[in-house]
């Protein structure tokens, strides 16, 4: 067996800690204590860095409405919009939360009633169940949600030219034109809703947390639950009503933005307002959003006009 260590030693290796130990605050002013004073005056620097991704949320804020001005001055706004409008609904025609569709087919309820139940009720599952159970004895409860096409404008299917309208009439075309554009913004903001993660609902729900507080702490912390959490035991701040509410649109930083050539540029595509819709919703998204080569640029420059204005 190996010889234990003398002592010796083992007062040797404690005498070597004791010397590479580092010395504590009672040990610096003893040492310290006979020194003058200097330098006490000097300022110091404060790097105070906003985070990007809680300003970037603002900055989409206001940056939607000056794109949604830009577009409607379009005269083939419409027409691009119920382009742009098709396309989600493509995308959003078979996306159901599986999840959540599982937990109420496993109830009992039938697998098509839940779907429709989920897609009325925002993939909520306290509220899809609500409806389920309110609209048992509907006759109507099997129907298909109905489309979302929208009539187009007359004049835009006319098949042969038609004589100029009186000024009256053009008037009330272009009218006609803005309520459109109107309800297509609608539309898209509403299918771009924040979709609250159900595992997640459901566990801080067991926790005691009620669910209309519960997706709030969600949306307020982009669908993350242990951040979620902490906000919900914390002071809730930021609010819901916050994240609704935009850059200071006289601000150096937002100037800078809109003054840039690209960000002009995409400010007239349609894809980039619902790329900025998508990502008020989703941030998750964003990193598709950045890769994207149409909106890729714009999001690039917005990035690097706030890194700067940030380090000034």
């Amino acid at each position: 067996p190996q010889a234990p260590p003398k002592m010796a030693d083992i007062s040797s290796e404690e005498k070597k800690k004791q010397e590479n130990k580092a010395p504590d605050k009672d040990a610096i002013l003893k040492a310290t204590a006979n020194l003058s004073t200097c330098n006490t005056e000097r300022a110091v620097t404060q790097h105070n860095i906003k985070d990007f991704q809680t300003e970037l949320r603002k900055i989409l804020v206001s940056l939607i409405e000056v794109a949604q001005k830009l577009l409607a001055l379009n005269p083939d706004a419409v027409e691009l919009f119920k382009k742009a409008n098709a396309m989600l609904d493509e995308d959003e025609e078979d996306r159901v939360d599986e999840t959540a569709l599982q937990q109420l087919t496993e109830m009992g309820f039938p697998e098509s009633r839940a779907v429709k139940a989920l897609r009325l009720n925002h993939m909520s599952v306290t509220q899809a169940m609500e409806w389920l159970i309110e609209h048992v004895d509907d006759p109507m409860v099997d129907t298909p949600l109905p489309g979302q096409d929208t009539p187009g404008v007359a004049a835009a299917a006319a098949p042969a030219p038609a004589p100029a309208p009186a000024p009256s009439a053009t008037a009330s075309l272009e009218e006609a034109k803005q309520d459109e554009l109107t309800e297509i913004f609608k539309r898209i903001r509403r299918k771009r809703e924040f979709r609250p993660d159900s595992q997640a609902v459901i566990a801080l729900m067991e926790m005691g947390f009620d669910e209309k507080e519960v997706i709030d702490a969600l949306r307020v912390n982009n669908n993350q639950q242990d951040a979620a959490c902490e906000w919900l035991l914390g002071d809730r701040k930021p609010t819901p009503e916050d994240l609704d509410k935009g850059i200071d649109t006289s601000s150096p930083l937002f100037q800078a933005i809109l003054e840039n050539p690209v960000v002009q540029l995409g400010l007239t595509n349609p894809k980039t307002l619902l790329a900025f819709e998508d990502m008020l919703e989703n941030p998750l998204n964003s990193t598709q959003w950045m890769n994207d080569p149409e909106t890729g640029p714009v999001m690039l420059q917005i990035s690097r006009i706030f890194q700067t204005l940030n380090r000034t």
